[in-house]
């Protein structure tokens, strides 16, 4: 606890001093005469430096609030204090040197300025060593991180012993002297321990970044992400050193200032809040954006020196600029857009166009076989499209059967994206979980969505056309079916039936005159015959059609049923609304369902009340069967009548639920799609009356 309190005093005396250097510095920077000789011995805005203390100072505050122990911290916080005091000094040494004299404490500012600021690359460094774990690597590495920075630490040292002198071209007032105070070594033993120790700070550093790379190759999970931010800032330094000489744009305060934050502010991010941003999404967007810029700023330069080269010699300096516009507009203007599509296709692939892909795909599949081909298909255009080296796309079918297409080696971390097909889950995309290719943006989610979507279409209409397929195959084996069993019943029941009734009647006819009373009875038993034969006939049409929706209408049919089915049962009440003039196959699908239904209620539900709600809805017409009975088990295995009951609705395109509400009992939904009448069109629909 002493620990921590003694930290949070460190941090707060720390912050109060940046800021109050970062006050001072900017008032001597507002009130330096610029042609005063210190604005030559110190140039620059010591404020800028100062500035870039405060910022470190207050983001090593916010890594060890968390955690006091972080080293990294504590070498940022040191970093600051040598930048604020740098800034600092710079500007009470620009503000404080005049023509003829200096103000008090000049001589320690330039002794500071000159030598302080030697241990700015040892803070740097001393980051490296220790992000992000705030320790150094452990083993043999532990041993030449320490022998890095001991080398470095040697290096700043030996500059506070050395000889210092002003710039060339710059005079110092008699009683500045940058050497005061400090026991100098000979000029020979300096030069030739400077020369030492300036190599042991370049070995320092590049133990540093050899340290971060093994560091990064270790790394794993979190750790690497936080490593990808240092790779970021590193991408981010690396431009901002390229690109201002192409530019011929000299480095100023600004570029120090952001040069010295952008690494500081990224692994601050990394220890802090790692998962700010998407860091793979910022890291392969910034590598592909740098080399973008890079190649369209090197064509620029290039077609640029071209021109004045081919032109410079022949024209006025007018009509070379009038010479560059025209051909800047006509020529390179539109071959410049042609390098950065052709330079984002390379780094990105397709996706930068993704009205091509998109109609590309479709053109694919209009020419490719059902199936698994289209799959193959999709996964090949978007790999192409993300330029992925593996796609894998697997679709779920009703039946069980899934349809995997693959394109390329899998590697060994991969993400999955769910296909989504009218509100459901139909199958997943595959793509590598690592590399700069496969972070998408919202656009390429987007485009992602579009191709996926064209994949599941493809399955489904693979789908549909195979089920239409075997929708026919059932519905002429189904036909067949019934017309073997009417024929059987028919020739084995009605026409031998109607065969007897014609010989009883025959033979009834000779009797009639010699014996009337035997001619009698035979046509008693024929008239016998003749209503059972009826019967079977009722049965036959029963079977087709019940013939109480013909006579009474679905709803009346349906009360007839339950009037019946309540004799000694639970009381059914029927209720519908707006059901009449329906298709007759509905009728009969409603019927059957509702009749199976109520049958299951009676029989096995032990209820006391049954509601049946018949309604039209917009989509066709909702039936529902609700009893108060026990309900049915999870467990429970659907049975032959539920089976038949979901078959009915399917075959008309709609389904069956079956659920026990909270309240009890048992809920049965049938819910039937109604097609429109084909004579019927808004032109000359009316409204009922």
């Amino acid at each position: 606890m002493s620990h921590t309190r003694t930290a949070r005093g460190v941090l707060v005396l720390a912050v109060c001093s940046s800021l109050v250097c970062l006050v001072l510095a900017a008032w001597f920077d507002l009130h330096t005469d610029a042609g005063a000789p210190g604005a030559g011995y110190a140039p620059g805005v010591g404020s800028t430096y100062v500035l870039i203390g405060v910022v470190q100072t207050a983001m090593a505050m916010l890594i060890l609030r968390r955690d006091p122990h972080q080293g990294f911290g504590w070498g940022l916080l040191g970093a600051g204090f040598f930048w604020a005091t740098d800034g600092l000094s710079q500007s009470y040494v620009e503000f404080g040197i005049r023509d003829d004299h200096a103000l008090p404490g000049v001589t320690l500012a330039v002794w500071s300025l000159m030598r302080l600021g030697s241990f700015l690359p040892l803070t740097v460094a001393l980051q490296l060593f220790l992000f992000p774990t705030g320790r150094f690597l452990p083993g043999r590495w532990r041993a030449a991180s320490w022998a890095g920075v001991a080398g470095m630490v040697i290096g700043s040292l030996v500059v506070l012993v050395v000889p210092m002198s002003a710039p060339d071209g710059v005079r110092l007032p008699p009683d500045v002297d940058p050497n005061a105070g400090t026991v100098l070594l000979p000029h020979a033993v300096a030069a030739a321990i400077q020369n030492a120790t300036g190599a042991l700070t370049v070995l320092g550093f590049v133990l540093s970044m050899i340290s971060v790379v093994v560091r990064y190759r270790r790394s794993r999970d979190l750790e690497r992400d936080r490593m990808r931010w240092l790779l970021w800032s590193v991408v981010v330094v690396a431009l901002l050193i390229v690109v201002p000489p192409l530019l011929e744009v000299s480095y100023g305060d600004a570029f120090i200032f952001i040069l010295a934050l952008v690494p500081s502010i990224g692994m601050t991010i990394a220890i802090v809040d790692p998962g700010l941003v998407s860091i793979e999404a910022l890291l392969s967007r910034t590598f592909v954006y740098a080399a973008l810029a890079v190649v369209i700023l090197l064509a620029d330069l290039l077609v640029l020196a071209a021109l004045t080269t081919v032109l410079d010699d022949s024209l006025s300096q007018r009509q070379v600029v009038l010479v560059v516009l025209l051909v800047s507009v006509l020529l390179y203007g539109p071959l410049r857009q042609r390098l950065i599509r052709g330079v984002q296709r390379v780094m990105l692939g397709a996706r930068t166009d993704p009205f091509d892909v998109v109609a590309g795909l479709a053109a694919t599949l209009e020419s490719t076989e059902e199936g698994p081909e289209q799959l193959a298909a999709v996964a090949v255009t978007v790999a192409d499209a993300f330029r992925v080296r593996y796609v894998a796309i697997e679709v779920d079918r009703g039946s069980g059967e899934r349809l995997i297409a693959t394109h390329g080696t899998a590697p060994e971390q991969t993400r999955t994206v769910p296909i989504v097909y009218r509100g459901a889950d139909v199958g997943r995309i595959v793509l590598p979980a690592r590399g700069v290719r496969s972070r998408l943006s919202r656009r390429d989610d987007q485009l992602l969505t579009n191709l996926v979507r064209q994949a599941a279409i493809a399955a489904r209409t693979s789908e549909l056309t195979a089920e239409l397929q075997a929708g026919r195959e059932r519905l002429v084996t189904a036909r067949e079916e019934e017309r073997r069993r009417i024929r059987r019943d028919l020739h084995d029941g009605l026409g031998p039936a109607l065969s007897g009734v014609v010989f009883r009647l025959e033979s009834a006819r000779l009797l009639v005159e010699r014996d009337p009373a035997t001619a009698i009875d035979q046509i008693a038993q024929t008239s016998g015959e003749v209503q059972a034969v009826v019967a079977d006939v009722r049965r036959l049409v029963h079977d087709l059609r019940p013939p109480a929706l013909d006579d009474l209408g679905l709803v009346g049919a349906i009360s007839q049923l339950a009037a019946g089915l309540a004799r000694g049962g639970p009381a059914i009440e029927v209720e519908s609304g707006g059901v009449d003039a329906l298709p007759a196959a509905v009728e009969v699908a409603v019927y059957r369902i509702v009749a199976e239904a109520l049958t299951n209620v009676v029989r096995h539900a032990s209820a006391t009340s049954v509601q049946v709600r018949l309604c039209r809805t917009p989509d066709g017409i909702r039936a529902e069967v609700a009893d108060d009975g026990t309900g049915i088990e999870a467990e429970t295995t659907a049975g032959v009548g539920l089976r038949s009951m979901r078959e009915r609705a399917a075959e008309l395109g709609g389904r069956v639920e079956v659920s026990c509400p909270e309240t009890g009992g048992t809920l049965v939904r049938a819910c039937l799609p109604i097609a429109p009448s084909p004579h019927v069109t808004p032109e000359n629909a009316e409204e009922p009356s």
